[in-house]
């Protein structure tokens, strides 16, 4: 598992430093596609590093839309180094939050509580909706999109 996880992060790697020295930032759509999995452990103390000018941000590849059940949504749009705008599309409403890359995920803060955006697949968001699916992003067990 862990040599999975070292090809998938380098080849997340590579997709993302294509793109350097191109006018054009935005990614590929092969690289949208294609999150970095997340930590086996979702406890804060992972030891993942925290990102830093030297780190990749694995985020990078999360930008866009990811679809969940009944119309919702999770958009994630680059608001500078390390920094994200995140929409939510729940069944009330769409709200925004502004998010910061550390230790391989997206952490914001709703309602008072700091959550989390991880890369996941259909299975780990705990919806019945999403399982099966590959490529997904979980906020916490029972809130996930994907996007296939």
């Amino acid at each position: 598992m862990t040599l999975r996880w070292i090809a998938v992060s380098t080849a997340a790697l590579t997709l993302a430093l294509s793109g350097c020295g191109r006018e054009d930032s935005a990614p590929s759509a092969s690289a949208a596609s294609a999150p970095v999995p997340a930590a086996s452990s979702p406890t804060p103390s992972s030891s993942h590093a925290s990102v830093s000018p030297s780190s990749p941000d694995p985020a990078l590849a999360w930008l866009g839309q990811w679809n969940g059940p009944e119309g919702t949504y999770l958009k994630l749009e680059a608001a500078g180094p390390g920094r994200y705008e995140i929409r939510i599309k729940d069944l009330d409403a769409e709200r925004t939050f502004q998010g910061t890359a550390k230790d391989g995920a997206v952490q914001f803060e709703r309602d008072g509580k700091q959550e989390s955006i991880r890369a996941t697949d259909g299975d780990a968001t705990g919806m019945k909706w999403l399982a099966g699916k590959a490529t997904c992003l979980t906020v916490r067990a029972g809130e996930g999109y994907c996007r296939n």
